[in-house]
């Protein structure tokens, strides 16, 4: 298996008058299989809330959607299933695929519905699951919920008892590091998308959106159809950059596809950036935007950046390993004539459109109504432009019914939330 490195400036050339230019780089990843190459084995936990709220169709479904992961699984590939209410079991431990039959059946016995969310407890003890079948694997982690999970008592400045949110964001943040990766399904209504965004975006996940009980299937199918497609992991981009050029001060780094996502850096001993991408899927672009600016640059073609991926292949037990180094070099003109790249610049509105999306939830939460009604516009202008017609009608929708002085319902909220990252799945 190897690493696909690509890039493209949204402008190549440079005006060699100005002593600031501001480019937008865009970074596509992905992985390439060999002839050779097999599918990854798979490492599978499935995180399964069981409250008293998901009595009834919302657990035969859960329930439904989980058989059906069960029986695309492989020989070779390995599955655990935590439930959790007001504390979390292991319903099932971790162990290779043998018999489906008697794990559904033990699936179907043991997740009752009832109780409270704890969804840290629920999700440490699947991070305990997956360490037990990482070697050589994907280790993924499927964390659904229909609730907030539980906060803390707040008595004058102490918080009194555990938060839930702050666990689990420690706890996403600890599975990055053993290289495993979160996703998180919102189910119906009532969940925090807050707290189940951040939670996939520092586990390297996906956020996905069950808003009928008659959709966990389709959902979950999706999902695991694109974790089967991994190649590599524990993927990074480094970045160097030459004197002269540097990243911008706020949000430099983020990623435009499959979702859209802000990325944290951290700084080499050498001075360049790592970025962490997570698992690398096999012919299906991962794209990263860098925002930077150039300095006064020499005239003629320069240099300005070196990247490179450093990964794991798990398929021949090696780590820490390093794709070859590929400039990126601009045009520095005295007669400058702009060069746009348009995919470039459908990244760019990619990204304009998730922060948009933001900014209006932002403004909805202080209060800003109207403020909130025109960034929801400008953000499904923003989708029309780059052919999202389905997240355009969501946007425009809720922009309507603010300017109408309506109240956004939480599913208005949640479908805003989802068509700002991806392309809304009916």
């Amino acid at each position: 298996m190897k690493v696909k490195l690509l890039s493209a400036l949204n402008d190549n050339n440079v005006d060699l008058a100005q002593t600031s230019s501001q480019r937008q780089l865009a970074i596509t990843i992905f992985a390439i299989a060999g002839e050779s190459d097999q599918n990854l084995p798979l490492n599978l936990c499935l995180i399964l809330d069981r409250s008293g709220s998901m009595h009834g169709q919302p657990i035969k479904t859960v329930i439904q959607a989980v058989e059906g992961l069960i029986d695309r699984l492989k020989v070779g590939d390995r599955i655990s299933v935590v439930a959790f209410s007001g504390s979390a079991e292991v319903i099932i431990p971790n162990q290779a695929i043998e018999d489906p039959e008697s794990i559904k059946s033990q699936i179907k016995s043991k997740l009752t519905a009832s109780g409270g969310t704890a969804i840290a407890d629920g999700l440490e003890l699947g991070i305990t699951e997956l360490m037990k079948g990482t070697r050589g694997a994907v280790s993924q982690a499927f964390l659904l919920t229909d609730g907030h999970g539980e906060s803390s008592l707040r008595i004058w400045k102490w918080d009194i008892g555990r938060d839930d949110h702050k666990r689990c964001l420690k706890l996403a943040q600890k599975a990055a590091k053993l290289n495993l990766t979160i996703n998180t399904f919102g189910f119906g209504n009532s969940w925090n998308q807050d707290l189940l965004e951040n939670i996939a975006d520092v586990g390297g996940g996906t956020l996905a959106y069950i808003e009928r009980p008659e959709q966990a299937v389709e959902q979950f199918s999706r999902l695991f159809g694109r974790i089967q497609s991994i190649g590599l992991t524990n993927a990074y981009l480094l970045l160097s950059l030459v004197p002269n050029v540097r990243l911008a001060e706020l949000k430099p780094v983020a990623q435009v596809a499959p979702d859209t996502i802000e990325l944290p850096m951290e700084t080499e001993a050498d001075g360049s950036f790592a970025v962490r991408l997570g698992d690398l899927m096999q012919d299906v672009e991962r794209v990263v935007l860098a925002n930077i600016y150039l300095g006064q640059l020499p005239e003629g073609k320069q240099a300005i950046a070196h990247l490179q991926i450093r990964y794991d292949d798990p398929l021949v037990n090696e780590e820490g390993l390093l794709s070859p180094v590929v400039p990126v070099y601009a045009d520095v003109m005295r007669a400058y004539q702009p060069d746009s790249n348009p995919q470039v610049q459908q990244s760019i509105l990619t990204l304009a459109k998730y922060r948009q999306t933001q900014l209006a939830e932002a403004k909805l939460q202080q209060g800003d109504r109207t403020g909130a009604a025109t960034m929801l516009q400008t953000a499904a202008k923003t989708a029309l432009q780059i052919g999202d017609k389905g997240a355009a009608t969501v946007l425009q929708t809720s922009a309507t019914r603010l300017q109408a002085g309506e109240e956004l319902s939480e599913a208005d909220l949640k479908k805003t939330r989802i068509v700002s990252k991806t392309v809304l799945q009916e």
